[in-house]
């Protein structure tokens, strides 16, 4: 399929033709349903630049709706892991305009970081001293909803405002 002048349209990746972002991606769409639960799943798309070339792998929701860097090749499963969940983290966050996925604890968006061989969900941590940095869950283990802090709360009744 070629659009407008002869260039290669975006297309879904195949199953099976990158398997270990395949894999990778899996785990990182059961922490975007965990937390995303009415959010359609990502996909691996392919991007090619011109018929000659190998295809760029971007993580998106469908062929138009491509963010972020494409996917460069991982030499464990840990990195591809790591970099489809940077590469899910754009796509969800310039596509929804929020953080994702957010941190239950401190209400600020989460990082992911390899540590120690285990990709996980890190947050930087709160302002104060007794909220410091720390890992959420590994990739893929996200289980809690977040729900946002409401500030602008309609105060109870029997209240005066002064």
């Amino acid at each position: 399929m070629s659009a407008l002048f002869g260039r290669p349209e975006p297309r879904p990746v195949l199953d099976g033709e990158y398997p270990h972002w395949d894999e990778a991606l899996a785990v990182v769409n059961r922490d975007l349903a965990a937390t995303l639960p009415d959010q359609r799943p990502l996909r691996l798309i392919a991007h090619p630049d011109t018929e000659d070339l190998d295809a760029q792998i971007y993580v998106a929701f469908s062929p138009r709706e491509l963010h972020g860097n494409s996917l460069i090749p991982a030499e464990s499963a840990a990195e591809a892991l790591t970099a489809v969940a940077e590469a899910a983290q754009d796509t969800v966050s310039e596509r929804l305009w929020r953080a994702w996925p957010v941190c239950t604890v401190h209400d600020l968006g989460m990082h992911p970081r390899d540590l120690d061989g285990r990709p996980s969900w890190w947050c930087a941590g709160g302002a104060r001293r007794d909220a410091p940095a720390h890992v959420r869950a590994a990739i893929g283990e996200l289980d809690t909803i977040h729900q946002p802090r409401r500030p602008h709360r309609k105060r109870p009744k029997n209240r005066r405002l002064r």
